[in-house]
């Protein structure tokens, strides 16, 4: 995507750069407080997380825009560290091992066109620990699947949450492509690539809640 999608066309006005939104005096431990993440290494055992509390009834705004743009990189990082891990480690084969290369090449770009958006804004690349998922084929599809999943799922929470047209846009572009690492990873792991008529949006809770366990404190 950061191929087609050019940094001043995102934030034409400048205010994702500019806004002062504090994040960029975060330090990751702080962000990550702020976000309550909590630790841990395994999919689905985290505790019950609160989200990114100024988020929770904000009305959209610039502000709000970098907030959840730095939410989105935060995810961002996991699945790229995810898929850069799995490659060196699962021992991947076949139609699997392809798709995870031509996944981990988007994530990495999804970081870098996002770290760009962000510019002195972005929050820093916290620390994973994925355990198992990383080392076992079987395990590392099972994760992927409820990863992009996920993604697919974070992005259309957060769609309509955002001000500034063109940011829209850059993250409908990047959910679109989650949705096609989600159907053809459900297809692999023997699963209904279009589970569902309709899909729910998910909150920031609800994601945070999935994704925390792989985050290091």
């Amino acid at each position: 995507m950061s191929d087609l999608i050019k940094l001043e066309l995102v934030d034409v006005d400048g205010a994702v750069r500019e806004a002062e939104d504090g994040v960029a005096g975060d330090t990751r431990a702080s962000f990550f407080r702020k976000a309550a993440i909590g630790g841990g290494t395994l999919l689905g055992s985290g505790v019950l997380l609160s989200g990114f509390p100024m988020l929770a009834e904000a009305a959209p705004s610039k502000k709000q825009d970098v907030a959840i743009l730095n939410y989105a990189l935060t995810l961002e990082y996991l699945e790229a560290a995810f898929y850069n891990e799995a490659l060196a480690k699962a021992g991947t084969q076949g139609a699997l091992l392809t798709a995870t290369k031509i996944i981990a090449k988007h994530e990495n770009a999804h970081v870098r066109f996002l770290k760009k958006t962000l510019g002195s804004k972005a929050v820093k690349k916290p620390k994973f620990n994925f355990g198992a998922a990383t080392s076992d084929p079987a395990a590392f599809l099972k994760t992927a699947v409820v990863l992009e999943d996920t993604g697919v799922t974070a992005y259309s929470g957060q769609a309509t949450r955002i001000k500034q047209a063109a940011v829209v846009k850059a993250a409908v572009s990047i959910l679109t492509v989650e949705a096609r690492h989600a159907a053809y990873l459900r297809g692999l792991n023997n699963q209904t690539f279009a589970p569902r008529t309709f899909d729910k949006p998910a909150t920031m809770k609800q994601v945070l809640k999935a994704a925390g366990p792989f985050i290091v404190k």
